[in-house]
């Protein structure tokens, strides 16, 4: 059974000798100051306090809380360090001063039994005042998701370390160094970037002075520049949009979703994109051109299937960049279906799904009625939190004019699409609302209802996927288009949206046909 001890810190010389755990057993320890927190382990606890006790850096801290366990040992040790380094970031009542190099996430023996110990331990942590959330609701939130402290995969880690090892390599000999990085929904490529982030910058080999994250979507920007105030070394100004960036001003830019960055086709500012493309004298660029003019070294995570949009730059002058090094996430961490399900929707949605599969442990399947769907969705909201509706843009944005009208009347219910674009999944209102690809795209949800529109449909005849461009809503998502370039844009919009939901999605599909077709691949439900 775990206890927990507060001592003074410094600790004096004799406050452990009758302890029997503080020499030679596995513990966990915090230090904190009521600003800032450390969170460590160690095998021996006085020796432990002793070099701290010589750190400039943790002389500022004031007490020190030991948590003991009979069970413990060195594997779960660190693993609940990690843990509650990744919980202390996300509850926002300090700030977290440790570094976050080498958090694998990794198995060993009993390692249910002492995840089960990290909820006890937490909620101890929360009665002495050490901590302010309680632990669903901090794993529901943008914070934890977000985090530079996330425990990598193996395949995560290897792309970090081969990185930081070729960026050493290359700044000895004044060489750029530009990396990209492939990964399909769910495979942790924002979670890669936001610790690449903290990883580099706190890095002694490499000394970069001036470090920024580049993300197009201000949504998802706002969300990390929140999540980086709660982290020492890291501020809220190195998250930056594409049209922040200045000609030769960075040592290292890291562009996450890197297939949103725009050209000049089906933008909201044309005049602000042209001053921009003076500021770096050229006559027609975009921002991948302003990205490369702007710093010595480029890391780029990418996907090609969540391109939405004419204005998203073209995988052609991605594949030109010439990169030092090219690597491709295999890993799924959002949806419990894993990779398998990922790829499976991704063949459905282009046509190329052969057979029907089963997941385990993932609810997925066809609604008949979209007042069950929303009925089913609004229940499970009340116990799950983040499990919303979800459109492709095939209903037109009349609230967005008249807030008194409605965007959708289906089955006799009526809804509006996403009242607020900054943060939509974590909004008040967004359990009534509908959320659209710009305040989805880049999230996760427990689960998704996903309503697929007249926009797309099956033609039985040709066998093949068809769209109908009058009913696609999004003017800016179809200037300039051919009717080929418009149809990969839908399908890459509904199987993103398809790819949100970690426990689940339910469809209710319009078309007659889209359902017949999508039925050959989910089940029907048919609520009594």
């Amino acid at each position: 059974m775990y206890k927990i001890n507060q001592y003074p810190f410094p600790l004096p010389e004799d406050a452990l000798k009758k302890d029997k755990y503080a020499k030679n057993w596995p513990i966990v320890y915090l230090l904190d100051d009521n600003k800032y927190i450390y969170v460590g382990e160690t095998y021996n606890l006085i020796s432990r306090m002793r070099q701290h006790k010589e750190n400039p850096e943790k002389r500022i801290f004031k007490r020190v809380h030991v948590v003991y366990d009979n069970e413990f040992n060195k594997s779960a040790t660190l693993d609940i360090e990690s843990a509650l380094i990744r919980y202390m970031s996300a509850d926002e009542k300090f700030i977290v001063s440790n570094k976050n190099e080498g958090l694998v996430n990794s198995n060993y023996y009993q390692r249910d039994l002492y995840q089960k110990k990290i909820v006890d331990i937490w909620s101890e942590l929360q009665k002495i005042n050490l901590a302010k959330k309680n632990i669903i609701e901090i794993e529901n939130s943008d914070l934890f998701k977000f985090s530079p402290y996330k425990a990598l995969s193996e395949d995560q880690l290897t792309v970090a370390v081969t990185i930081h090892e070729d960026l050493f390599h290359k700044t000895q000999m004044n060489e750029k160094g530009v990396y990209f990085i492939n990964g399909l929904p769910g495979s942790g490529k924002t979670v890669l970037a936001t610790y690449l982030m903290k990883y580099l910058q706190q890095s002694e080999d490499l000394k970069f002075k001036k470090i920024a994250l580049v993300i197009s979507m201000s949504s998802l920007r706002n969300t990390i520049k929140k999540t980086f105030r709660n982290v020492e070394g890291l501020k809220s100004s190195m998250v930056i949009g594409p049209s922040d960036i200045h000609k030769d001003e960075y040592d290292l830019l890291i562009v996450d979703e890197a297939h949103r960055l725009r050209q000049r086709t089906g933008i909201v500012n044309y005049a602000s994109f042209d001053q921009k493309n003076l500021e770096f004298e050229l006559e027609n660029g975009n921002e991948l051109d302003w990205i490369k003019q702007s710093a010595k070294h480029l890391i780029l995570f990418y996907d090609e299937n969540q391109s939405i949009r004419p204005s998203d730059i073209s995988k052609t002058e991605f594949n030109s960049l010439n990169p030092t090094t090219s690597f491709t996430l295999q890993s799924q961490f959002r949806v419990m279906a894993g990779m398998e399900y990922v790829h499976y929707v991704k063949n459905i949605f282009n046509n190329e799904q052969l057979d029907k599969r089963v997941f385990e442990n993932y609810e997925c399947g066809i609604f008949e009625s979209f007042s069950d769907m929303y009925t089913k969705i609004k229940a499970i909201q009340a116990t799950n939190d983040l499990s919303l509706l979800v459109s492709g843009y095939s209903y037109e944005w009349v609230s967005k004019q008249n807030p008194s009208l409605f965007d959708f009347n289906i089955d006799g219910i009526k809804l509006q699409w996403n009242s607020t674009s900054d943060n939509f999944i974590y909004s008040k209102n967004a359990p009534n609302e509908v959320g659209c690809i710009h305040t989805v795209q880049g999230y996760e949800l427990n689960y998704v209802g996903l309503i697929i529109g007249e926009d797309i449909d099956y033609d039985f005849k040709h066998k093949e996927i068809i769209i109908n461009p009058s009913k696609y809503y999004d003017r800016n998502g179809k200037v300039s288009t051919t009717y080929d370039q418009l149809k990969q844009y839908i399908q890459n919009i509904y199987m993103t949206l398809a790819t949100r939901g970690i426990k689940g999605i339910y469809f209710y599909v319009v078309n007659p046909n889209m359902k017949k077709y999508l039925s050959q691949f989910f089940d029907m439900i048919h609520q009594p």
